[in-house]
This record gives C-alpha cells, sequence and structure tokens, in this order.
C-alpha cells in the first residue's frame, strides 16, 4: 500500500537483527525469524542470515559463534594471492548452501503465511568478495594491483547470484534486501571505482529478480553514496539516515523519486540506548515529520543484537 503511494491507516515498521547463535542450522534460523516476526508482528520481514552464506561454497570456513552477541570467526579463506582469483568460478544455484538457504525462505514463507512481504539478503558482488579473503584491505589491495584479474572475479560472482536471485522469488521471495555492506561509501572507493567495481552486477542481479518483484536496496555506511544510486530498479531503500554524513530523510525525498524511503530508527543511539518511554516521544516526532510521505520505520542498517527487546516493542506500540 505505502509501495503504491495509498495512505495506509498506520505507520509501518520492521526491523532485522542477527541472531548468531541460532543462524547456523536450516532449522534454528528458520525457527528465529519466525518468533521475532511473531512477538512483534513487523510490517515486513528482512530475512537475516548468516553473512558469510553468500561465501561458504566457494570455500571460506567458520568457526561458528555460540554467544548470541558475538560473530562467527571465518578462516580458510580461498583467495591469499592475487592469481587465487582466477579459482573464483561461476557457482550453480544448487550448491549446499546456497540450497539450504532457498529452503529457509521456503519454509519461512510456509509459516508466515503469503501476505507477509520477505525479503532475502544477498550482498553485491565486492561485498562476497571480501569475504573471499582475510581483510578489506587485501582485497582493495588486488584490486589496485590488477584489477581486471579481480574483475573477472567479480563477474563471475555476479553471474552466481543473477542465476541464483530467481530461484530466491520461486521459494517465496518477494524480492532482494540488497546490500552495498561497506563499499557503497567514498570512504573505501571512489565512485569511479564503484560504477567500474559493482554498479554493472549490482543491476544484474537486481533484474535478474522479475518485473514483478519487489527488491530494496540497503545502502551502508557513512559518506554514501546514496544520491549516486538513486536511479537503481529498486521501490524501497535503507540507509543511515541519522549519520550526519549522509542524507537526511527529508532531502533524500528530492532525489528518490517515488522510491519508498526505510529509515528513522537511530540503532545505535536511542534505539539502543534510550528508555521505552524515550522511544515513543522519537516515533512521534518522526510521524509528525512523516506525514502523508512513502516512509517506513527501520534501522539505518543491521541492529546490534544488544537492542532492548522493550525499545523494539516500544516502536511497535506507537506507530
Amino acid at each position: 500500500m505505502i509501495i503504491r503511494g495509498e495512505k495506509p491507516d498506520r505507520f509501518a515498521a520492521s526491523a532485522w537483527r542477527h541472531f548468531f547463535h541460532l543462524e547456523t542450522n536450516l532449522e534454528s534460523l528458520v525457527r528465529v525469524m519466525l518468533d521475532f516476526q511473531k512477538q512483534f508482528d513487523w510490517d515486513f520481514m528482512k530475512i537475516n542470515p548468516r553473512a558469510c552464506y553468500h561465501v561458504e561454497d566457494w570455500g571460506t570456513k567458520a568457526d561458528w559463534s555460540t554467544d548470541e552477541c558475538a560473530k562467527h570467526r571465518l578462516y580458510g579463506f580461498p583467495v591469499d594471492k592475487i592469481e587465487d582469483w582466477d579459482k573464483i568460478e561461476v557457482l550453480p544455484p544448487d550448491t549446499p548452501v546456497l540450497t539450504e538457504h532457498l529452503k529457509a525462505i521456503s519454509m519461512i514463507r510456509k509459516a508466515a503465511g503469503s501476505d507477509l512481504p520477505l525479503f532475502m539478503t544477498v550482498f553485491n558482488p565486492l561485498g562476497v568478495a571480501r569475504h573471499l579473503v582475510d581483510s578489506r584491505e587485501k582485497l582493495i589491495e588486488h584490486l589496485n594491483q590488477d584489477p581486471d584479474k579481480v574483475n573477472a572475479a567479480l563477474k563471475n560472482i555476479a553471474t552466481t547470484f543473477e542465476q541464483y536471485v530467481p530461484k530466491i522469488i520461486d521459494a517465496g521471495a518477494d524480492g532482494l534486501f540488497y546490500a552495498t555492506v561497506e563499499w557503497g561509501t567514498s570512504d573505501v572507493l571512489t565512485f569511479e571505482q564503484y560504477e567500474r567495481f559493482s554498479k554493472p552486477y549490482d543491476l544484474r542481479i537486481l533484474k535478474a529478480t522479475g518485473a514483478d518483484a519487489i527488491n530494496l536496496l540497503h545502502v551502508c555506511k557513512s559518506n554514501n553514496f546514496l544520491k549516486e544510486l538513486a536511479d537503481y530498479p529498486a521501490e524501497l531503500v535503507n540507509w543511515e539516515a541519522s549519520d550526519p554524513t549522509n542524507p537526511n530523510i527529508e532531502d533524500a525525498f528530492s532525489f528518490l523519486g517515488d522510491k519508498t524511503v526505510i529509515a528513522g530508527l537511530d540503532h545505535q543511539g536511542w534505539l539502543q540506548h534510550g528508555t521505552p518511554s524515550e522511544i515513543a516521544t522519537e516515533i512521534g516526532k518522526i510521524k509528525e515529520r512523516m506525514q502523508g510521505k512513502r516512509f517506513i520505520f527501520g534501522p539505518g542498517c543491521t541492529m546490534p543484537p544488544e537492542v532492548p527487546f522493550a525499545n523494539l516493542q516500544a516502536v511497535r506500540d506507537n506507530l
């Protein structure tokens, strides 16, 4: 309704986070996604898989965290030397870990019913490539050392996900939560570099979801390229609008056209550290500013696991 420009009877909201200790196998991932949705009745679900699902079938390994708030430790990266990028070939969509996550989407859709919008998380190829090496700095070093070699691997990554995302839609997702992760920012790349090493692949993957898909573009980090990526084929856009280096919500409406904004929940500020009554006050202020706009409450990125559930409930109670 909001995406079509219609006025709903209340504001909408969603929020998402990792449950590191429960995302390492199919059944517990499905269960925790559904439990989180049931508790807060969000207006859409961002399926939040373990981030390394993108690269495990290429050989990256992980020591799984058993701590709800601690990330997994990755090791065994398939790329060390520049020549190793030649080993990153196109994967078929039926590789084990990619298949596991298609099953997760299907199970969530079946349990959640047909009305809940579902978005599956997919990183851009640079974000995938980052977890094929042991550090972001090594990937940047390799990009500078032999851009054509790394770009050939990025093309294979893009082709892999270009073939995979139609199966995501077939499994029951309405579209992608397509994340630029740490690469959609001038803190890491110039936009000219982003145009070369990511934008063509971003567009291929987003378009591969099909004409009926509804995609959500997430432009991450500070000093982001939100304005530069405003023409992407995504109906919804999410970013950290409370970061003073990024466009604020009002400014973004001036260049996002008819896209729906998902923002407003300061997940590293008052959402995490405020009280429920303070949350109610902040929500009320934003509602006054966003009346009549294509706007949905959401965090600017994946929330820290430490955000209190009482604060999330305060969001829900004050829409």
